[in-house]
């Protein structure tokens, strides 16, 4: 068992391991390059289990693994997930059973797929690939990755070192939670057109631009597909660019998070 609640270096690693994203609706899998990010195997894609009970999710996590060609039994096994996670602990639940709150998840999928694993937070995976493969490649200073869907998903690397559980998601502007006001859920759920969800999106990284200087912010999620739409209405100081890994980003950042804990 590894513990990701600690700072993680964003390093060169060679070899394969694979990958696994859980999400509200869907859960994918794939064998990956570690030196390169691309994908060894067609990536499998299994809906995630109506409930999102943890036995469920584990049984189907065990199928993706055994639906993989040539999955290679040795190799590190990295899974992603919507919580805050503290030594191998879920701390949090996104659009699954609450029952994932306080579980040792870590032991949980450990147990049920007889194999060591690493489990980390799903956009701490996406920021980690996108700083080793993607759109930060390279880059000094402080990044922030942040996904836009449901609600707001962060990532914090500083120097290539990732700072885990960032809920940047949730902070106060207007005296309340502004992901529920500035999320691309938000953005369909009151009819904004791009000019006025860019207007809250630039309250947004604005707050986050004045508590932290970052030298760089990525926008990630589905809607960062329609980048050109938006992210030129954010009137920030800070360099916006759009996540190139697309849903790629988790399982290349869980098979990422997973070698560097067997290093």
């Amino acid at each position: 068992m590894s513990d990701t609640s600690t700072t993680t270096s964003i390093g060169t690693t060679t070899g394969t391991a694979i990958g696994i994203d859980i999400g509200g609706t869907g859960i994918k899998g794939a064998i990956v390059d570690l030196e390169t990010g691309s994908l060894l195997s067609d990536r499998v894609k299994l809906p995630t289990p109506e409930g999102g009970k943890p036995d469920d999710i584990v049984m189907t996590v065990e199928e993706i693994i055994n639906r993989l060609p040539d999955a290679p039994a040795e190799a590190p096994l990295g899974v992603c997930f919507p919580a805050v996670i503290l030594g191998g602990k879920t701390m949090s639940a996104a659009n699954v059973s609450k029952k994932w709150i306080g579980l040792a998840a870590e032991d949980l999928f450990e147990s049920g797929l007889g194999r060591p694993i690493t489990f980390v937070n799903d956009a701490d995976a996406a920021g980690f690939a996108e700083v080793r493969y993607g759109a930060a490649k390279g880059q000094k200073g402080l990044v922030i990755m942040t996904t836009l869907g449901t609600g707001i998903g962060t990532a914090l690397i500083y120097n290539g070192v990732l700072i885990p559980n960032a809920e940047l998601g949730h902070i106060e502007v207007d005296g309340g939670d502004y992901e529920k006001k500035a999320s691309y859920s938000a953005k369909e759920r009151d009819d904004l057109d791009w000019k006025d969800w860019g207007k809250r999106l630039t309250k947004y990284y604005g707050q986050l631009e004045a508590l932290l200087w970052p030298d760089l912010f990525i926008v990630g999620g589905g809607v960062s597909k329609s980048y050109e739409d938006f992210l030129p209405l954010i009137d920030i100081r800070t360099p916006l660019v759009p996540a190139t890994l697309r849903n790629n980003a988790g399982i290349m950042g869980a098979a990422g998070f997973a070698a560097e804990a067997n290093r």
